[in-house]
This record gives structure tokens, C-alpha cells and sequence, in this order.
């Protein structure tokens, strides 16, 4: 700071000093005409005033606190440009010093972690890579019989996929597969298995209530559910079986799916996002946009072929 704020606050800091002896000077001053000691004159429930003056410590208390602000001003800092006579540096100076300090500090610390954390990491790629790599010369289907790599599967499983599919694989409702029921929206060969965890799925259906309407939504939906055997109004599952050709597209004539894109089986009553009349009605109204990240950077290819394994193994 200028010279400005040091006078600033020296008149300031000082002037309340020279403001407290004064006041205390006139507190302790007989100005009411009675001796000390005698009674004032006034009396409230029993209780008799008498002209007392402070008690001595509690005088000398007042004291020896201004005689020591007025020695902090002299040797510490706070006064602007002038340091003190000890030649400390002003508080604000000291506390950015100190979160410099502590900044340069936590900064060694996380750089110390990040050294551990890639020493740790280098020394499991070491012991584990080799297995990883032996494991990944092995057919999907036929790793899936070994029991040592279904553990580690399971265990890999659990870390990156349980969340979505559930910890034993059955899926949940809204978009999740069950894993364990042998039906495949991109096919369950081990292969087909490994590109969809390597390069992750979108799955894309657009919603059909603008071009169809509410009724025709209803005859789509009735022959939709007839084509798994469910009794529905056969008025409205003829009607929607015409209407079936835009879907066929996508589900073919048969409503048996296309596991090239990711179309699923309409025929065989396992619905990824729910089978009632109710759920049925609201994919075919909105569509549906399902999406399933890639694993190829975060677990990379050895294995992602054990992870595959394991999937395989529990539809077996």
C-alpha cells in the first residue's frame, strides 16, 4: 500500500487509543460533589449507590491494553507501507504467501498420487496383460467353458455393465437387455458379442403417432401384439397388419427383426421396453433412442474378449 494508507491508519488506530485514555481519564474523575466512599443519595430495593471508582485492575487492565496497541503499531505491520520494526510483511502479503505455500504443496501431493497411481498401474498391466493376452487367443465360445476367465469376466462385468444390465445380467426395463435369455437384438455369436462392447450400439425408432394417428397407432399396436400370440381385437389387428408394411422395413413382413441393425423380434414376447398394450403404444407413438457406449478405450480389446465370455456363458 501508498504512504497514504500508512497516515490513514495511524490517525485512525491512534486517535481511538488517544479516545480511550481520555474517556477513562474522565470516568475516573469526581465530578458529582460526593467523596469517595459516600453514599449518592439513591437507593432501589434496599440497595444504597455509594461513589465508588473502577477497581484498580480492572483500571490498569484499560491501560496496559491501549500501551500495548500502541506497541503492535510500532513493531507489527498493518500500517501500509510501513513494515514494522521487526519487518514483517502486511497480512494480506502473508496469506497469499501461505496459500502459495499451500497450493505448491497440495500440487506436490497430487503430483506424488499421479506417480503412484502410474506406477500401480504400470506394475498390474505387467502381472495381468500376459493372461489377458493368453486369454484373447481363445475363441469366445470357447473361453466361456473356462471357469478362471468366467470369474474375471464376472468381475469386469460387474464394474462396467451391472449398472444397466443388472449384477446377474437380466436387464431392466427401459432399453436394458437381459442378457441370460438368448434373444439378441445383433446377435449372440461371440463375435457379435465383442463388436457391439467394442464399438457400442444406437439403437433409432422414430415415433409413428403424427403419420398414423391415434388410430391407427391401435390397429398397429393390436397386430403387433397378435404377432405373439395375444389375443387382441381382430377388427383392429387386420387393420394394422396393412398398416404393418412401414414397419416391415425395419422388423420385416414376418415382425421376426433384423439383427443387422438392431431390430428386434416381435414374435417372440420379450420386449425391451415393456410388452403391455399400454408400453407398446407409447413406442409406437414417441419411437425409441437406446444407447449403448463403446468399451474399446476404457477396457480395450484383450479384455472386452473376456467380458465377452462371460456374457456368453449366461444365456448358455
Amino acid at each position: 500500500m501508498t504512504m497514504f494508507w500508512t497516515i490513514w491508519i495511524s490517525v485512525i488506530s491512534l486517535g481511538t487509543i488517544v479516545g480511550c485514555w481520555a474517556l477513562l481519564a474522565w470516568t475516573l474523575s469526581n465530578n458529582t460533589g460526593v467523596a469517595e466512599g459516600e453514599e449518592m443519595g439513591h437507593e432501589f430495593d434496599g440497595i444504597t449507590e455509594i461513589n465508588n471508582q473502577l477497581p484498580k485492575w480492572w483500571t490498569n487492565m484499560f491501560y496496559l491494553t491501549m500501551i500495548w496497541g500502541v506497541l503492535y503499531l510500532i513493531a507489527y505491520p498493518g500500517l501500509g507501507a510501513y513494515k514494522g520494526l521487526l519487518g514483517w510483511e502486511s497480512s494480506n502479503q502473508g496469506i497469499l504467501t501461505l496459500a502459495q505455500s499451500q497450493e505448491e504443496l497440495l500440487l506436490d501431493i497430487a503430483e506424488d498420487n499421479l506417480n503412484e497411481y502410474a506406477i500401480t498401474i504400470k506394475r498390474a498391466q505387467e502381472r495381468f496383460d500376459p493372461i489377458f493376452e493368453e486369454y484373447a487367443r481363445t475363441p469366445v465360445e470357447e473361453l466361456s467353458l473356462n471357469e478362471e476367465a468366467i470369474q474375471v469376466g464376472k468381475r469386469l462385468f460387474l464394474q462396467n455393465c451391472a449398472q444397466c444390465h443388472g449384477s446377474d445380467g437380466a436387464g431392466q426395463r427401459g432399453g436394458f437387455p437381459n442378457l441370460r435369455d438368448n434373444d439378441w437384438l445383433y446377435g449372440g455369436s461371440g463375435d457379435k458379442i465383442k463388436e457391439t462392447l467394442i464399438l457400442g450400439r444406437k439403437g433409432a425408432m422414430p415415433g409413428w403417432l403424427a403419420p398414423f394417428g391415434e388410430q391407427g397407432i391401435k390397429e398397429i399396436v393390436a397386430y403387433t401384439l397378435s404377432l405373439s400370440g395375444r389375443v387382441v381385437d381382430q377388427g383392429l389387428a387386420t387393420a394394422g397388419k396393412a398398416r404393418f408394411i412401414t414397419c416391415a422395413a425395419c422388423h420385416g413382413m414376418d415382425g421376426k427383426g433384423n439383427q443387422m441393425i438392431g431390430s428386434p423380434n416381435l414374435t417372440d414376447n420379450i420386449w425391451l421396453y415393456g410388452g403391455s398394450e399400454r408400453a407398446v403404444t407409447e413406442t409406437l407413438n414417441y419411437g425409441r433412442n437406446g444407447v449403448m457406449p463403446a468399451f474399446d478405450k476404457t477396457l480395450g480389446e484383450n479384455k472386452i474378449h473376456v467380458v465377452s465370455a462371460y456374457v456368453y456363458s449366461l444365456s448358455k
